[in-house]
This record gives C-alpha cells, structure tokens and sequence, in this order.
C-alpha cells in the first residue's frame, strides 16, 4: 500500500474536517520551539490516514481523528517534537491495520519505529481478570517507559484524548478505564511532572466514578465562582504596585483547586466544601532575563522569588507554617516553587505560588520540558531517572510476586516526598512515611543490608524509625548483619522492600543448600538411606508438611538433627515389625477357620 496517499479530488465533509484538524496540528507544530520537520510529519500523518481510512470510533468520527488529537497534545500539551508527534500519528497503525512495524521501520526509520513497537506492546488495559495479568501489563508499560519515556508521554496522551471522549464507550467499560486512570496513568502523570494532564485525568477519572458527587462539587464552584474573582481581584490590585520596584516582567494568575483534589481533601479531613480555605490559589509568574549562562539564571530566579515573597508578605500576613521552598530542594518531579499561605483583605487564607516562566513550563510540561533522549545510557543524578531506575530494578527483581509488585510499584508512584540530611549535610528526597531502614537503602545497598540501626539528630532510633522532614540521618552498620524477614515490616520504599526480598531470596538458596547437606550427613552418620519413608519420619516428628519446610526450619535453626533422632527410627522399624506379626496372626487364624 503507498504511505502517500493523495487526497481524493472529490472531498466528502469528514475528508474537509480531517484536512483541516491536520493544518491545524501543523500550525501549532510551527508555532513551537522544536526545528521544523513538516515533510516527516506530513508524510506519517499520510500514512496512518491512508491506512485508518473508512475506519470509524464508536462517537461516528473517523479513526484518523484519534492519532491527529493525541498528536496535538503531545505537541501541545507535553511539548514533544517531530519524532514523537510522528509515532502519535502511527500509534495505532500496527495494532489495528495490515501494516507491522517492519513497513514503519522501512518508511520512517528505526527510531520512530521502535517507539510505535513500545506503543504497540502496551496498547489496551492494564487491568485484566487476573493479578498475573495485571503486573505482566503493568511490567510492559513500565519497562517501555525505562527504555524510552516518550513512549509513556505519548501514551500518557493517548489515554488523555481517551479520557476526554470516554462518553462513547458503554458504561461499564467507561468505570474501568475511568478506575485504571486514577489508579495509574494520574500517579505516572504526576511523577513525570505532567500536573496539568494530572489535574485533568483526575477530574475526569471522579466524574465518572463518582458522577453525583462530582456534580455537587463543581455545581458549588461555579456557584461561589464570581466571589472567588472578586477576592482574586482584591488581592492582586495593591499586590501590583508592590511588585513594580522588583523590575521584572510578570503575569498574575487564579488556579481553582480542582473537583478530584476538594473531594479528596474533603475525605481525608472530613470537611464540608464550605470549611475548604484554600479553593483559590494565587500564581504569579515572572519572565527571566536573555544571554544569561543556566547558574546565572538559577542565582537570578532565586533571588526574584524570595524578592517577591518579601513584597507579598509585606502586604498580607503569612502563616508561619505554610511556607515551602520548592526552588532550594524541587520535588523529584523536578518541580520548583515558592508557595506561601498569605490572610487576604477579607480575612480569607490564600495560597501563593512564586516561580519563574522556565519553572512555569517544567510544572506543566514535567521532565519532557527538558528531557535529552539518551540510548545506552541514563544519568542517574536526575530525579526522575532515579526513580526509573528504581522502577526497573523492582520490574527484573527475580521471582517477583504479582500482588507484591503492584503493590511496590504504587509505593513509588504515590509517594510524597520529605527532605533528610546525610551527616554531611546533603539534601536528600525520600518517600513520605520512610524509615531509617529505608533511607540506608536509598543511600547504598551495602547501608541497607548491614543496617542495625540509625542515629536521627544524633540520637539512636531503631532501623523502623519514621523519618521527618529536616532529619540528620546516620546510618550505623555491623558487617554482621543480613537482612530478615522481619525487616520487610520496617520498610515502606519500593526499592527496600525489593532488594530485601531479593537479598532473602537468595540467602534462602544457601541456607537450604546448607540444610540439605546437614540432613545427608545425619542420614549416613546414622548409617540410613534417604528414603521417603527415612524423610517422613523426619517430618512426622517435626510437625512438617513438605521436605521443603523440614529444611527451612534446618536451615532457621528452629530444629536440630542429632544422635537422639536414632530412637525415632527404632520405633519405627519396631512399629512396622509389630504391624507385620499382627498382619501374619490374622492370616493365620484365618487358615485355620477354613482349613
């Protein structure tokens, strides 16, 4: 089939309305920041119209209007390039037409392949009728993210345009995609940075989930909306004046705390919407200056930020415990801000937010703002390939259990984070809820597995202390020391967890190796064969209901094989003696009855 397919001569309305949905792409495309590769992205969306043709969605649109809608947030919203905006348009290519990766590789090349073969390998559900099926989906979906996180980005916005047309499908398949949205791609939304496909995914996920109680919610925003714009124009007006001293370009804008995030706090707090303060939110955001080096920009952003703290908590009291300073330590999701609570003129606590054009993009856009696609290699020192990484050591753990993954893997998708202190002084990100034992292993492995416990602002605490934000934390280590099972009890980290068990696992092996040995070497010493009937006495005695039980509790030194077991046997050699005299009596008598 020919990629390039020209348009017919004769244009029906659906041909009109693809056409200009594409111009449109194009333009945006154009009006980026990316170089210019038009012919590519011409040709692929050519190729997956050509191929989509006559294919319809269950809305009565063409299919090409699907790829075209994905394509655009990728270029739009994420702020991918051409060779993401190509596979967007190819996504669904392999899966739904006669065409296979081979003619994609043949026509657009290796890379754009290799991501719509990613594409391809992760597309339908996560959520099977089996657990096993489940962690095999979500191992897939994780694993491709690991080799090339546009893969993730472009299906992130796949399941967006999916999410934004959910009427379409029946009812019971809009609540499990609605479920499976806001039990992972909103978390992966989040940990990429991407909080306003977050914001979306969860809102739309709780309409559908929730369809009354969304309704109440947004019903009561839209109620108290214009008193809303009201204290947001009270709020800014001498807040501008202020700000012209600073000598900066700025623009000052609302957020409204969204549906999913009330209902959310209004749960976990146990509020009415009425008693939720901090429904508006106050976002002021400042252009940085040209032809300046990337420390001169940071020492620069910093000092305006604090510069516009200064001016706003002059004008309006803060509260003296809602200050946080995401600029000196960003969020793993590389997200930097200043965010101050502030009592507004009416009396009314209001949330600010202080950051820069470059902050503004990475908190919309997340990691794919900046990201530099790198093939054999991933830097660790970045965030977010820290926490991929962490991912893919879970995701090639040996012997993974398939609830234990799933679990594991949430623990890092929902993480929040604190800051800890080495005894050196470096800042380090953890999950919220980690312990010390945790922390040992988000230093070094060799910490953790050695851990006997920790010094916390210089006084010991146990391996399960629950570390705090501002904590100085030494870990203290014997060599000694090896992992137990108990310590599964103290971790709350997906990386612990999984190098504990991987480290037991493998301790297991030998210590059944060792109990193997140590049972052979009773057996000759007590000059008996290794019977099943030998073994069974064994485990007869012990209380054991495989010969793999009997050696666990060998290898635990919960029991102990020596001399005083021989008797055992001679019971038993007597108790089989006795049955056979009783079996030969009654033959006997037998006999004797007939004879």
């Amino acid at each position: 089939m020919d990629p390039d397919g020209k348009l017919p001569e004769v244009q029906s309305a659906d041909d009109l309305m693809i056409e200009a949905e594409f111009q449109d792409l194009l333009q945006k495309y154009l009006n980026s920041n990316h170089r210019k590769k038009v012919d590519i992205i011409t040709k692929a969306f050519r190729f997956a119209e050509k191929a989509h043709r006559g294919i319809k969605r269950r809305s009565g649109e063409p299919y090409i209007m699907h790829p075209l809608a994905v394509a655009k947030i990728c270029c739009c919203e994420i702020g991918l390039g051409s060779t993401s905006i190509c596979a967007a348009l190819l996504h669904d290519v392999v899966e739904d037409t006669e065409f296979t990766i081979e003619d994609i590789n043949h026509h657009f090349g290796e890379k754009i392949a290799s991501i719509v073969e990613g594409l391809t390998k992760i597309s339908g559900g996560i959520f099977g009728e089996q657990a096993s099926t489940q962690t095999e989906n979500f191992r897939r979906l994780l694993l491709t993210m690991a080799e090339d996180i546009r893969v993730i980005l472009i299906k992130m916005a796949d399941r967006l345009h999916n999410m934004r047309t959910l009427d379409g499908q029946p009812p019971q398949k809009r609540y499990k995609i609605a479920g499976e949205t806001l039990y992972l791609y909103a978390p992966l939304a989040h940990r990429l940075g991407l909080n306003r496909i977050k914001t979306e995914l969860e809102d739309l996920s709780f309409k559908y989930e929730h369809p009354q109680e969304y309704e109440e919610i947004a019903r009561k925003l839209e109620n108290t909306a214009a008193d809303r714009q009201e204290l947001f124009q009270q709020f800014i007006q001498p807040l501008k004046d202020a700000l012209i001293d600073l000598d900066i370009r700025y623009e000052i804008k609302d957020r409204v705390k969204s549906v999913y995030s009330i209902w959310s706090k209004m749960q976990k707090k146990h509020l009415h919407f009425e008693d939720i303060y901090d429904i508006l939110a106050v976002r002021i955001i400042f252009d940085e200056p040209e032809n300046l080096t990337a420390e001169e920009v940071e020492a620069w952003e910093k000092k305006k930020c604090w510069g516009i703290y200064g001016a706003v908590t002059n004008l309006y009291k803060p509260h003296p415990d809602r200050l946080r300073d995401w600029i000196n330590n960003p969020k793993a999701n590389g997200y930097q801000a200043l965010h101050t609570t502030v009592m507004g003129p009416s009396g009314e606590w209001v949330e600010v937010q202080i950051r820069s054009r470059r902050m503004d993009v990475i908190a919309e856009r997340g990691f794919a703002a900046h990201w530099k696609y790198k093939v054999d290699e991933i830097d660790d020192e970045n965030d977010l390939n820290r926490w991929i990484l962490t991912i893919k050591e879970i995701l090639e753990s040996p012997e993974p259990n398939s609830i234990d993954m799933l679990d594991t893997i949430k623990m890092n998708l929902f993480a929040s984070e604190i800051f800890v202190f080495t005894p050196k002084g470096e800042i380090k990100t953890i999950a919220q809820g980690a312990t010390a034992l945790d922390f040992a292993f988000e230093l070094h492995s060799e910490l953790g597995y050695h851990c006997i416990g920790a010094k916390a602002n210089h006084q010991l605490v146990p391996m399960s202390y629950v570390l705090k934000s501002g904590d100085q934390i030494e870990i203290l280590t014997s060599d000694n020391q090896s992992p137990k099972y108990e310590w599964l009890k103290y971790v709350t980290t997906g990386k612990a967890y999984s190098k504990i068990r991987t480290r037991l696992r493998k301790q297991n092996r030998a210590m059944l190796k060792e109990a193997e040995k140590t049972l052979n070497e009773f057996f000759i010493q007590e000059r008996l064969s290794a019977s099943p009937e030998n073994l069974q006495v064994l485990m007869e005695h012990f209380v054991c209901d495989s010969r793999d039980e009997l050696l666990m509790k060998l290898a635990r030194q919960e029991i102990k094989l020596d001399s005083n077991l021989a008797d055992l046997y001679k019971k038993s050699s007597e108790s089989t003696w006795m049955k056979y005299l009783k079996i030969s009596f009654k033959k006997s008598k037998k006999n004797e009855k007939y004879g």
